[in-house]
C-alpha cells in the first residue's frame, strides 16, 4: 500500500489558450491526447470522469457527477453529450467545470516488483474557465521524489518510477506544443522541471517527516 498525501506533492500545468479552443469537446479531445500518453507510460488507465457544475455569475452550485467510461475511450465522440446529459434538472443553465480523469497506474518498489494504484496520476482539463483553456497533471505519492514521506531516502524506488513520469511529461509538452509550468508547491512537495524537487532541509541524510497529517 502506498501512502497518498491529502494534497499533491507535484503538479504541472499547461496553458492551452493558443493551441486549443474553449469548450467541452475541445477539452475532452485534449484529455484523450494526454490520456494516451499517460496510458502508454502505464501511469493512467482512464476509468471514469469526475466534474462539478457551476453557473455563470454565480459560481459552483455544489453538485458534482462521476461517469464511468465503461469501456469507452476518452476520444468517443458521444462522450460530451453523455456528460451534458448529467446536468441537474433544477439547474438548466449549469455548465461543466474542470473534468478530472480518474484511473489506475503502475508503480514499482525498490526491487522492481510492480503494483497498481488507483489515482496514481491525475489528469484535469478545463472546458471553460476565467483562465481560459488549460490542463494539469498531478501526483500525490512519494515514489516520484528522492525521499519518502517519512524523510527516508529511497533511491531505488525513485529510480524505478521518476524517469517514467519525466518521460511522459516531456512527451506531453511535444503533443500539446506547450511547455509545462510547475504548479504551486504544497506541504508535501513541489515540482521542479519534470520531477519533484528534493527537500530543502536534509539532516543526517534524512528529509522532513511529513506524516504528521492525515494520509489516505
Amino acid at each position: 500500500m502506498l501512502m497518498r498525501a491529502p494534497k499533491e506533492c507535484g503538479s504541472w500545468w499547461w496553458d492551452l489558450d493558443d493551441v486549443a479552443e474553449p469548450g467541452l469537446e475541445s477539452a475532452l479531445r485534449t484529455a484523450a491526447r494526454m490520456g494516451g500518453v499517460l496510458e502508454k507510460h502505464a501511469l493512467l488507465e482512464p476509468l471514469s470522469l469526475d466534474w462539478s457544475w457551476f453557473q455563470v455569475g454565480r459560481g459552483g452550485i455544489g453538485i458534482h457527477n462521476r461517469l464511468s467510461l465503461a469501456g469507452r475511450s476518452l476520444g468517443d465522440p458521444a462522450l460530451p453529450d453523455a456528460l451534458r446529459g448529467c446536468r441537474p434538472t433544477g439547474h438548466p443553465q449549469a455548465e461543466i467545470g474542470a473534468v478530472l480523469v480518474l484511473g489506475s497506474g503502475a508503480w514499482f518498489d525498490a526491487n522492481g516488483a510492480g503494483g497498481r494504484e488507483y489515482r496514481l496520476v491525475e489528469l484535469l482539463v478545463s472546458p471553460f474557465d476565467e483562465d481560459g483553456a488549460w490542463a494539469e497533471v498531478s501526483v500525490h505519492h512519494d515514489i516520484w521524489g528522492p525521499y519518502d514521506f517519512r524523510g527516508e531516502p529511497h533511491p531505488a524506488v525513485h529510480a524505478n518510477n521518476a524517469p517514467r513520469l519525466a518521460s511522459a511529461l516531456r512527451e506531453l509538452d511535444q503533443v500539446l506544443e506547450v511547455a509545462a509550468v510547475p504548479g504551486e508547491p504544497t506541504y508535501y512537495g513541489r515540482a521542479e522541471g519534470y520531477g519533484l524537487k528534493a527537500p530543502d532541509l536534509i539532516i543526517d541524510g534524512r528529509g522532513p517527516n511529513l506524516t504528521d497529517t492525515a494520509f489516505g
